[in-house]
């Protein structure tokens, strides 16, 4: 990732959200704001299903690590981010960029893919209960959040491979807040033809392939609940995957906005606003989607704090 490629350009600027003095105070606050709550709530959901022996399952399993993924996504776009409010010129140096991109992309892939394993996990849970605890064993669960992982470290690894025999002789301007594919190629002066053609067909596979999973669990799920013929039966299985829907259309919703347009319709202004939902909001919604819309997290929650002692 560090290594140099045939560029004469050694450092890059981030244009930032916004050229308007006005706005680049509240604008910081803002972002340090949903920085801070992104932080806390990623770690505390991480933290509190750890301590609680009652939300070691796997449902919670695969919530944790879908906060560290949070965590750590936001930790790499929005520090950096923050300084394009406070400094005249905020730069990043070309190895600097090209890691930074290289674990956006581990992270954003892992997501794509972590929000398919939760859906399959609550179709399993829901559709076949029986099975559940054979179907979705630990070491099934440890190998499904493995796998997820390894894909984003392949994933990301070719799309750098690519990006390093991309050429920057000139420009060196991001119309960016961080160093995105597409803002990327946008400074190159060598062909991009390839790059273009892998970051289409790795979209496809990273949008489509686990919205399509998505779809079919969510399917069989709908028609499982109906066939429940409790209310309150209907209610709690309703429940335990309305938060995961929620998470899953903001997430992908944005995502698909910004990699699967067509080019010439696709401006960078736009752009940028749709990956600050995937990047920045969309991390700091998780854990709030989960905590505020799951009664075993809440119930978890007052019990720890009913516990601590306080002076």
């Amino acid at each position: 990732m560090a290594a140099e490629n045939d560029s004469t350009v050694t450092e890059f600027i981030f244009a930032g959200l916004t050229e308007k003095p006005e706005l680049q105070l509240p604008l910081f606050l803002f972002f340090l704001g949903v920085y801070v709550v992104t932080v806390v709530g990623n770690l505390g959901m991480i933290t509190l299903i750890g301590l609680s022996s009652h939300l070691h399952t796997p449902m919670y399993y695969f919530l944790s690590s879908l906060s560290f993924i949070d965590l750590c996504q936001s930790t790499i776009i929005t520090p950096k981010m923050l300084m394009s409010f406070v400094t005249e010129k905020n730069t990043i140096s070309y190895p600097e960029c090209m890691t930074q991109l290289y674990f956006f992309l581990v992270f954003a892939v892992a997501e794509c893919h972590m929000l398919a394993v939760m859906a399959y996990d609550r179709y399993v849970a829901i559709c076949n209960p029986l099975l559940y605890n054979v179907t979705m064993s630990y070491q099934v669960c440890s190998w499904l959040v493995v796998e997820v992982y390894m894909m984003g470290l392949t994933l990301a690894t070719a799309h750098i491979g690519c990006m390093l025999k991309v050429i920057f002789c000139k420009a060196k301007i991001i119309n960016h807040y961080f160093c995105d594919i597409l803002a990327l190629l946008e400074l190159s002066c060598s062909n991009t033809y390839i790059n273009e053609v892998v970051l289409l067909c790795f979209s496809v596979f990273n949008i489509l392939t686990p919205t399509l999973t998505i779809l079919g669990t969510y399917v069989s799920i709908i028609a499982s609940i109906l066939r429940i013929h409790s209310t309150e039966g209907r209610s709690k299985a309703f429940s335990t995957c309305s938060s995961h829907f929620s998470a899953v259309t903001l997430f992908y919703g944005s995502l698909a906005f910004m990699y699967l347009q067509p080019s010439n319709a696709n401006s960078m202004d736009q752009s940028k606003v749709s990956s600050v939902f995937y990047t920045i909001i969309v991390p700091m919604l998780n854990p709030l989607i989960y905590s505020l819309r799951n009664k075993d997290v809440k119930v978890t929650f007052n019990k720890i704090i009913e516990k601590r002692p306080f002076c």
